[in-house]
């Protein structure tokens, strides 16, 4: 197991969550440092909670995020023959044994402990029992059989050395009473099949750890290294869970943050190296390691995604970002036509500006992207006698000139702005509401240059305006 080797396997039950693409980046990042390999698991033995639109979306979410696995992605359902074969092994070799034990008598115990007030731990009562102590009629299931004595110690490659009692670890089951396997049992005979050298995940999952590694002794299987994550917070300290906004991916790409924005944001979140902020894809691969997880969890922080996908949109390339766009557009907003990209494309150096999101882009650029004005009521007031009048006058002026640019629409204003004894506000705002639909947004030179002299026209001979 020289070769770094390292996997992401989520559950296709939901949408992916961002903790677990977190987690999926900085296996990624590992392996790559390390000239590694990276891979896909994905762990579909929950039937009734498994779709195929979850694992389709996982694998898009990935490629979207620049995250590439090599290989086919391994499906856990297609190996459960394996799980078994390897409880049975256990059973054979005494490491594991069937408990008989009814549902009815574990929640006894379960309320026993509750009363006590201490974590439940299964009584181990079936542990040396003789076939001929149970009866026929209860389906087992299989556990293994946990040290009882001594401590063990974890020398995780994030937290350090974490120790652990073994009587804390009960008898876990590793095949349930319908012959099914359990998830620690899979995921361990999944991740020895797979050579997996690395096993980086999130630190709820340490227990399971200390199950999994008996397992691996259990079998004389080389066992991997372990690197355990500290959760995902939200502002006010709890753990992100599948219910908060903005905790899964979806809920990013809605609002129209970049794929780089959101790698580099995740990177970032709980791993620093110097002082350094923004990372290319290279330089993430290049200074990416463990050493660099820091211990406690990190908070999500909203503003801060904002602020570099803020930062990506200034510096990306247009014809990249507008690439961007379109693809974003199609999905959660209006499809932009082909035609109007000639509008649009030269216009983003100000369509970007103050943007945030692809979202506050697309609101800038829907002047040009709808090929109708769409007005609210409350700016269709502002339309008056005397703004009809200026808009008329504006119209009248514009039809003369040949040469659409700032200095020639600067001199029309002011002259406006003289003769009616107002102010450019008085001037712009009729203006912008007629071309745009509303008082916000780009600059007004900028809104007439990119329409262009033809369709400015247009719009101004609208009959809400004569």
């Amino acid at each position: 197991m020289s070769k770094v080797a390292t996997r992401f396997a989520p559950s296709p039950t939901g949408p992916l969550h961002i903790g677990g693409v977190r987690t999926a980046l900085f296996n990624w990042l590992y392996s790559k440092n390390q000239n590694g390999t990276f891979h896909l698991r994905i762990e579909d033995t929950d039937k009734e909670r498994s779709k195929d639109i979850y694992k389709e979306q996982i694998i898009s979410s990935l490629k979207w995020l620049g995250i590439n696995y090599d290989g086919e992605e391994y499906i856990q359902s297609k190996n459960l023959d394996k799980h078994v074969e390897i409880a049975n092994l256990l059973l054979k070799n005494n490491q594991a044994y069937k408990c008989y034990c009814s549902v009815e008598e574990i929640e006894k115990e379960k309320e026993r402990a509750k009363q006590k007030k201490l974590p439940y731990i299964y009584s181990r009562k079936c542990r040396d029992l003789l076939k001929t102590d149970f009866s026929k009629d209860i389906n087992p299931v299989i556990r293994f059989k946990s040290k009882i004595e001594g401590s063990s110690t974890l020398k995780d490659l994030v937290q350090g050395d974490v120790e652990i009692n073994n009587n804390t670890i009960e008898d876990f089951i590793i095949l349930r009473n319908d012959g099914t396997p359990t998830y620690n049992l899979s995921a361990t005979v999944d991740d020895h099949i797979m050579n997996m050298s690395h096993i980086i995940r999130g630190d709820d999952h340490k227990i399971n750890t200390f199950k999994q590694i008996q397992i691996y002794l259990a079998m004389k299987w080389e066992v991997p290294q372990f690197a355990h994550i500290p959760l995902i917070h939200t502002n006010e300290g709890k753990k992100l869970s599948k219910r908060d906004n903005a905790s899964t991916l979806d809920d990013y790409s809605k609002i129209g943050i970049l794929p780089d924005a959101l790698r580099n944001y995740l990177l970032r979140l709980g791993w620093s190296h110097e002082d350094k902020e923004i990372f290319t894809l290279e330089e993430s691969i290049k200074h990416f390691n463990l050493e660099g997880i820091g211990k406690s969890p990190s908070k999500l922080d909203m503003s801060r995604i904002l602020s570099i996908n803020e930062h990506y949109i200034k510096n990306i390339d247009e014809n990249e970002l507008y690439k961007y766009l379109v693809e974003y557009c199609e999905i959660y907003k209006e499809k932009i036509k082909p035609e109007k990209e000639t509008k649009i494309k030269p216009s983003l150096q100000f369509l970007k500006n103050k943007a945030k999101t692809l979202e506050d882009i697309f609101n800038n650029s829907k002047y040009i992207i709808l090929d109708e004005v769409k007005f609210e009521n409350q700016d269709l007031k502002l339309i008056d006698d005397k703004a009809k009048k200026i808009i008329a006058e504006f119209k009248n002026k514009l039809s003369s000139i040949d040469n659409l640019n700032r200095d020639v629409l600067e001199a029309i204003v002011n002259d406006l702005i003289k003769k009616n004894e107002t102010n450019f506000k008085g001037i712009g705002q009729p203006i912008r509401v007629a071309l745009t639909g509303s008082k916000f947004g780009p600059g007004l030179y900028d809104i007439i240059i990119s329409l262009g002299k033809e369709e400015v026209e247009k719009r101004l001979s609208n009959k809400i305006f004569i």
